[in-house]
């Protein structure tokens, strides 16, 4: 493929680390693999849970973060939302739990009703009106799929899943391209596991 093939931009995505509240540090993965990839910014979306989280990532390339509903415990003063601008293209940014009521609503309606994207969609497209990239957590399913042509896109939890078939911890790329192309990928991070709040080697 030739030099048009290139993106403009590569984004990193990073969401629900939950340190120190459920893992005491970074998947130990994570940064070498954003390096690798290149990424010239990074999108954190919330429940985050300490500052150094942000300064440690800070050290790949400036990141854009949002705060999740674990957050305010941990005093973390940071937007709900943020919309931005890369290669032409709209990209919004949210936690994905809107209000403390949807919060828990969605709690009751998970326990009934296990998880479903169709409630979340709600909750972004009023969150992040206008954007053609949505990217967002809370829920710790990845997500990649596009809808109506706006991109919904939730690498899933960088520590740990909800559900056994989300196992592995993951994080996300996002490559733009001239012409408005958006290319999305949700990643493992392998070589390591959750075991009672470090990371320990995966056999």
């Amino acid at each position: 493929m030739g030099p048009s093939a290139a993106p403009i931009a590569t984004l990193g995505v990073v969401t629900d680390t939950h340190i120190p509240d459920r893992v005491s540090n970074l998947h130990p993965a994570l940064i070498p693999r954003l390096r690798a990839a290149g990424v010239e910014r990074i999108l954190h979306a919330g429940d985050i849970s300490t500052r150094w989280v942000l300064d440690e990532l800070a050290q790949v390339a400036p990141v854009t973060a949002v705060q999740g509903n674990r957050d305010w415990l941990y005093r973390l003063e940071l937007p709900k939302t943020v919309q931005f601008e890369v290669a032409g293209v709209t990209v919004g940014l949210a936690h994905g739990h809107g209000t403390w009521f949807t919060y828990w609503w969605d709690k009751f309606e998970y326990v009934l009703l296990g998880y479903r994207f169709e409630r979340y969609r709600r909750l972004l497209e009023r969150s992040c009106p206008g954007a053609r990239v949505i990217v967002y957590g809370h829920t710790h399913s990845a997500e990649n799929r596009w809808e109506n042509g706006v991109l919904y896109f939730n690498p899933g939890s960088a520590s740990f899943s909800f559900r056994p078939e989300d196992a592995r911890p993951t994080y996300g790329l996002l490559r733009f391209y001239p012409g408005g192309r958006v290319e999305a990928e949700i990643l493992p991070l392998e070589g390591a596991k959750v075991v009672k709040g470090a990371w320990k080697a995966r056999p």
